[in-house]
């Protein structure tokens, strides 16, 4: 017998939604975050030292969910830390997972894998250096803590979320130095057609941009950050205008930009661990953020009882999370024989409406071919067990063509992350080199824990004087 029902890993805004929607047909579930609170990057919790802050649309609805979610049915486990994912003799779903120093073991007839997306930064010479960080951390320092990266900051990489963190520097009160875009005018108009899904947030969008201009911020469109300089802290930046492919034109000119903080991100990628974890089929779509699930509509992927929803289902956008949690929940229902899934197609074409915004800017992030060569021989890949760009070519170059053989020698992905932050970066250094599509270079193999655990929750307590030690061999 099941301890639950159903197990929805994340409590982001589709995660979140799936349990809302199954606790309606009484369904018993538990949902597990790493997170202090409910709401996920986009309906972040404000930090309990914040007295008062100004009202955005995402706080408020941020607000409605973490009520929504204490009012029904739905066991919630906040700051756990899932590091297991396997089937029983059962034929049930384990997970396992570490909360306040502890594990945890609970069994479940389906799983939703609600896990969302994380950030992809191709780095330079420097990007190592304390005072670089993502954009995406970003946003969670200004949600969280309205707290500001550094006193003069640039901001740099592609897409929307590039528009967003300036400005919500300068809304903080913070200084931008520069904005370094790899999309041109060009790649925004063509974009913001699609965008007209969302008429809302395309003029919220057009007011950050008023904003920055009111600043005098100014911005490099169709251009890259070529190297970060400073010995114990970045000092300053070099930037260099790119061609059509993003690779840098500069032919020994270059620009410096002096900043004591840099902001940089070049979109996001599905986070896929529990999913690949679980064995089920993942596939790659560059205009859905790379290697993502693979599922229907409904969420439902080719193993039995695992369902996915939200961004590492493909990156669809904030827009499209709820509905797509809705949905997968709806499917879950099914297979629980909880509820039968009726009139679904206009939630089905709400999601797909959402989602035009959120592919139209994803789109935005797609990398390309000549993005990894502004990234230097010495550049720090895996920051974790420092493995620069030339170790990693060395490696492939003598035979090491996959994943899992470059990890084995290189020790690239096998730090604190994961690979979380790196894999995608060796597999276009890989693809360079070897002339394979990201398709035939595949994925490394995924294995438990999924993220790091403590010795001691691993250890437990126990008393040595019960160890069964041999006695000494006679002389």
């Amino acid at each position: 017998m099941s301890d639950f029902d159903l197990i929805i890993i994340g409590a982001g805004a589709a995660g979140s939604h799936a349990a809302l929607e199954a606790a309606k047909a009484g369904a018993k579930i538990l949902m597990l975050d790493e997170q202090a609170e409910a709401g996920g990057q986009v309906w972040r919790a404000k930090s309990p030292s914040i007295i008062s802050a100004p009202k955005t649309p995402e706080t408020i609805a941020g607000d409605k969910l973490r009520s929504d979610l204490k009012s029904n049915n739905i066991l919630h486990i906040a700051n756990a830390r899932v590091w297991q994912i396997e089937k029983n003799n059962d034929d049930l779903w384990n997970i396992g997972y570490l909360n306040n120093g502890q594990l945890h073991n609970a069994t479940c007839k389906a799983i939703i894998a609600a896990t969302g997306a994380q950030e992809r930064v191709i780095p330079v010479v420097g990007a190592q250096l304390p005072g670089v960080i993502g954009l995406a951390a970003a946003t969670a320092l200004f949600k969280q803590h309205l707290t500001i990266p550094g006193k003069q900051t640039i901001v740099a990489g592609c897409g929307p979320l590039l528009i967003f963190t300036a400005y919500e520097i300068l809304r903080l009160g913070g200084k931008i130095t520069a904005i370094v875009s790899l999309n041109s005018k060009t790649d925004w108009a063509k974009a913001s057609i699609n965008m007209m899904a969302r008429p809302d947030l395309l003029l919220r969008g057009a007011g950050w941009l008023a904003k920055i201009a009111a600043a005098r911020t100014p911005i490099y469109w169709q251009s890259t950050i070529t190297e970060i300089i400073g010995d114990t802290h970045i000092d300053s930046v070099n930037i260099s205008r790119v061609d059509a492919n993003w690779s840098s034109v500069s032919q020994g000119r270059k620009t410096n930009i002096k900043a004591d903080s840099l902001c940089m991100g070049h979109g996001l990628n599905p986070a896929i661990e529990a999913t690949k974890l679980a064995d089920a089929t993942h596939i790659y779509t560059p205009e859905l953020g790379g290697w993502h699930v693979k599922t229907d509509d409904f969420g439902r992927t080719d193993k039995v009882g695992l369902f996915a929803a939200g961004d590492n289902a493909g990156i669809y956008g904030a827009g499209a999370a709820p509905y797509r949690g809705k949905l997968a929940a709806i499917a879950v229902l099914q297979f629980l024989k909880l509820a039968n899934a009726e009139n679904t197609d206009r939630l089905v074409a709400r999601m797909k409406s959402a989602a035009k915004f959120g592919l139209a800017t994803t789109k935005l992030t797609v990398l390309r071919a000549g993005m990894i060569k502004n990234t230097q021989q010495t550049a720090i890949i895996c920051r974790c067990e420092t493995v620069s760009r030339q170790q990693l070519e060395i490696e492939i170059s003598s035979g090491a063509l996959s994943p899992n053989a470059i990890k084995s020698g290189t020790r690239c992905g096998m730090g604190p992350c994961g690979g979380r932050y790196c894999s995608d970066v060796v597999a276009l250094i890989n693809q360079t080199i070897s002339g394979k599509t990201r398709q035939q270079i595949g994925l490394a193999t995924h294995r438990p824990p999924l993220r790091p655990l403590p010795i001691s929750a691993i250890a437990q307590n126990f008393d040595y004087d019960d160890l069964p030690i041999p006695a000494p061999a006679p002389l």
